[in-house]
């Protein structure tokens, strides 16, 4: 298992040191011209490249696209490419995926919008509510590539039922750990509701991880600025799965 973390240039540029496992985010398509823009100029040897969406792909060039990228990987020593790709039902996206298999020397990801086969697939976090077994049932076979967000959520129950509410965690109060769905709870209790809180912290990502990986998790990408210093980032980077 080996856990990487998503930085922007800038970010890449004020941090002293740098993670072990870094993930560049991000390279996008140019709207200057059919290939790539914000292409970085220096990474760590090991990193992901991540390519994504935001910029929406329009006419860009498959084949100019493969050059770029295996350039880059060549000048940056990359392990390895992350297709963040986040829209939908584009066929442009679709055709620019068939069009970097097996092109690339190292390894490609795509997330599971464009899950096709021969590519790693890389999966939105794991809700804190639901079992990790359900949540990568759909994908058993496949190499997983796991967004490892901390995240929460407040579930409010009435007497109407229970329905997902917008609320921050508390900042004090007694957590509780549940050691199945890799996460902490509190539960605060009003005249006639009562009110969940579901979080995941470094540890309960750590110790869900471990439970993955024997299906199919091989990779963690989680952003920098959500998690709380490089010096935890450096613990839970680890090429060795025993490591972890």
């Amino acid at each position: 298992m080996v856990f990487y973390l998503a930085m922007t240039a800038a970010e890449i540029q004020r941090s002293t040191p740098l993670p072990q496992k870094l993930a560049y985010m991000a390279c996008h398509f140019s709207p200057y011209s059919t290939g790539l823009s914000n292409l970085p100029d220096f990474l760590p040897e090991g990193s992901i490249l991540i390519l994504n969406d935001r910029t929406p792909i329009a006419g860009h060039d498959p084949d100019c696209i493969v050059r770029q990228l295996a350039q880059l990987v060549d000048d940056t020593r990359a392990a390895s490419i992350l297709l963040d790709f986040q829209r939908p039902d584009c066929p442009e996206t679709a055709n620019l995926v068939k069009a970097l298999a097996g092109k690339l020397p190292c390894p490609v990801a795509v997330s599971q919008s464009y899950a096709a086969e021969g590519f790693p697939v890389f999966l939105p976090p794991i809700p804190p509510d639901v079992p990790w077994e359900e949540a990568l049932a759909p994908w058993n076979g496949w190499e997983i590539w796991l967004d490892a967000a901390p995240g929460h959520m407040c579930i409010t129950v009435t007497a109407q039922g229970a329905a997902d509410t917008p609320a921050d965690c508390p900042a004090d109060g007694l957590w509780q750990a549940h050691a199945d769905l890799c996460c902490h709870y509190q539960i605060q209790l009003g005249s006639d509701w009562a009110r969940f809180f579901i979080h995941r912290t470094e540890d309960d990502i750590h110790h869900l991880l471990e439970k993955t990986r024997h299906l199919g998790v091989t990779t963690a990408i989680g952003l920098y600025q959500e998690w709380s210093s490089a010096l935890e980032a450096d613990r839970l980077s680890c090429a060795d799965a025993d490591q972890l």
